[in-house]
Formats: C-alpha cells, sequence, structure tokens
C-alpha cells in the first residue's frame, strides 16, 4: 500500500501536469525542491514528503490562479 502522504503528492503532481503541461517533470521535481529547501543542489535529495505536498499544493494554486484555472 502507497503511504497516504505519497499517493497525495502522486495526485497533485498529476494536476500540476495537467495545468502546466510544458513543465518536464524532472524540472517540476527540481523546482519543487528549491522552492522547499532553497537554492543548493542537495534540495531534491534532502527534502522530505510534507515538504514536497505542501510546496506542490501552493505552487498548484499559484499556477491555477496565473492560468484561471478553477480549483
Amino acid at each position: 500500500m502507497i503511504d497516504p502522504v505519497r499517493q497525495e503528492i502522486l495526485q497533485v503532481l498529476g494536476e500540476l501536469s495537467e495545468v502546466v503541461p510544458e513543465v518536464r517533470l524532472g524540472q517540476l521535481l527540481a523546482n519543487l525542491s528549491y522552492l522547499a529547501r532553497g537554492l543548493s543542489s542537495e534540495a531534491i535529495w534532502n527534502m522530505e514528503d510534507e515538504e514536497l505536498l505542501a510546496v506542490a499544493r501552493e505552487h498548484l494554486e499559484q499556477w491555477r490562479s496565473r492560468r484561471g484555472v478553477p480549483a
């Protein structure tokens, strides 16, 4: 069984992929790690799932508002 936090991360990543399909998945994960942990090469390795989920939710809402996509 997939951890509920990871399951929600995957759901939010799917929604982000629909809102910003031009951003590659690797780019998206790297960008989210920088938003969560700051600009460092270690950010992606040190980011916890809970941090990823929080920043992914926030990023999704920002993109939705920019593009006029309802929640």
